[in-house]
């Protein structure tokens, strides 16, 4: 029986693996990492070819080794998966891939396995019965699992009248490859978030007409993004989390950075968003204030969601539809450790949550560190 399984190798999972390795847990012997991915980026390796390094989010550095400098030009999903490719090597890391996880559940044993003898000195709720982890490729038991799944893997479609009618092609960013599927087309981006700006500006320097439509007026922050605006985004969004709410998204917390890039894009009216969608009609879109705009394409550009259905056997859910959760605690499972979730579902916190999931894993097991 394993001590950890660590399912997902983005970020945060390869930043818990380095910690559990590096204080004493021995790969695949004590631990391994599950990855459902067939070679190694983690959520980047399915970001878009047009999304350069210089245009990407920041690429936060992983524990023990710096991103090396890169070609700004180069598609991030190039950059990042080269990077982690080196850094599983360089620390040993057990990544079995491509596996996909299907379940966890308690694995039902009979009384004489219930408190094995090496259970022993175990806090009382991670002694007994296992957890089981059930892929594609087999099952794994394990006293604790360092659940780091991220969102890419559960895109968000709202719900709008209309949709079933809308004539033209519908995609989601999670789809989304190149602003060159659109050339000659009316494209009509739907969201709020940084995701939405870069498609806008894209299509716009590549001759796509386009509006642009949110629920709110899109907020652009001119303050500083340093590391006290960063913990306090991750407070905002914790305080949902350890209530039982569903996290809002980062971006929801933190606004939009109002760069020069942007303000060229607001100052050419490509960044200007029409205002709320009330609904699309067979040839394009009716937004709130009455005026209408005919398109081809329809880009939801709405977030993700939690990737979370293989945790469905374990009842986390509260009645608010959220997670309980004490920073990378579980209060609902104290066998189950999770990053990816609420703040630690950003670049801004997912190392950090990877440190300190990989720490409770270890004090749970009495590992000295």
């Amino acid at each position: 029986m394993l001590d950890v399984v660590v399912i997902g190798a983005g970020q945060a999972g390869l930043s818990a693996a380095y910690y559990l390795a590096r204080h004493g847990l021995v790969p695949e012997t004590d631990f391994v990492v599950l990855d459902a991915n067939p070679a190694p980026g983690g959520a980047w390796l399915h970001r878009w070819p047009s999304l350069t390094l210089g245009a990407a989010h920041a690429v936060h550095d992983l524990p023990g080794m710096k991103l090396p400098r890169s070609d700004p030009d180069e598609p991030a999903a190039a950059v990042v998966s080269r990077y982690y490719e080196s850094y599983e090597k360089a620390f040993g890391l057990p990544v079995h891939r491509p596996v996909k996880v299907l379940a966890v559940r308690t694995l039902v044993a009979d009384s004489a396995m219930l408190f094995p003898e090496d259970d022993a000195g175990l806090p009382a709720d991670i002694a007994g019965p296992p957890l089981v982890v059930e892929t594609n490729r087999g099952s794994y038991e394990t006293r604790l699992v360092i659940n780091a799944t991220g969102t890419w893997d559960k895109p968000y479609w709202p719900y709008y009248p209309g949709k079933d009618v809308f004539a033209g092609r519908q995609l989601h960013t999670h789809d989304f490859r190149s602003v060159t599927e659109l050339a000659g087309q009316r494209v009509v981006v739907v969201g709020g978030g940084t995701s939405a700006v870069q498609f806008l500006l894209q299509l716009s320097e590549s001759g796509v007409e386009t509006a642009w439509t949110t629920r709110r007026p899109p907020e652009f922050a001119s303050r500083e993004f340093d590391p006290n605006w960063g913990r306090d985004v991750e407070r905002q969004v914790n305080e949902r989390t350890a209530a039982g709410l569903p996290p809002l998204s980062v971006v929801g917390v933190t606004g939009l950075p109002l760069t020069q890039q942007y303000q060229n894009g607001i100052a050419a009216g490509t960044l200007v968003s029409r205002g709320p969608l009330q609904r699309l009609t067979a040839s394009g879109a009716l937004f709130e204030d009455g005026t209408t705009f005919d398109a081809d394409v329809v880009l939801w550009a709405t977030g993700f969601r939690a990737a979370l259905d293989h945790l469905a056997p374990l009842k986390l859910r509260e009645p608010g539809g959220g997670i309980v959760m004490d920073g990378v605690k579980v209060a609902r499972e104290p066998r189950l450790l999770m990053v990816g979730y609420g703040a630690s579902a950003s670049t801004l916190g997912a190392s950090r949550a990877g440190r300190a999931a990989a720490l409770a894993a270890l004090d749970r097991l009495s590992v000295s560190v």
